[in-house]
């Protein structure tokens, strides 16, 4: 069953670009969890970007932040390195997260039909609460957005 908004989100486990990490690693303070589509694409780069420029402001405000795709551990190491992101991403390859947060769509690629992930970002409260999601979203002002609403909760 998919997280909702109100609801605890159940915890979980996973592989990421500093070792396992779960979401009761973060009790206490805001998690931004955003899904994005692919490493090294235009909008991901431009997305994961923003959150790095952002980075101080969302620690700041009490929030940690986590990227999450189907990309393996490795291809993660060479993004986050490439970009110089100051969070962890973690790999979804069995698509475990993607699934319980329903990010995985039928999307339309140069004419033809791919299963991939839908860009999404989720704020989890401290008490491990989702507290906001946004859907389908555009990049820019996005990262913005979020951070208003950490400052907000």
């Amino acid at each position: 069953m998919p997280v909702v908004v109100g609801q605890p989100v159940p915890d979980f486990s996973a592989e990421s670009t500093a070792g396992t990490v779960r979401l009761a690693d973060y009790a206490g303070r805001h998690l931004v969890l955003y899904f994005y589509p692919k490493d090294n694409t235009p909008g991901c780069t431009a997305e994961s970007m923003d959150f790095r420029d952002r980075h101080d402001q969302f620690v700041a405000a009490g929030a940690a932040i986590l990227g999450v795709s189907r990309d393996s551990i490795r291809s993660h190491e060479g993004f986050k390195s490439k970009l110089g992101l100051p969070f962890e991403l973690v790999s979804d390859a069995d698509e475990r997260l993607c699934t319980e947060y329903d990010v995985i769509k039928q999307k339309n690629m140069y004419g033809k039909k791919v299963r991939g992930i839908e860009r999404s970002t989720f704020l989890i409260g401290p008490t491990g609460t989702l507290l906001r999601e946004w859907r389908g979203l555009k990049v820019p002002g996005h990262v913005d957005e979020v951070l208003a609403a950490v400052r907000e909760s």
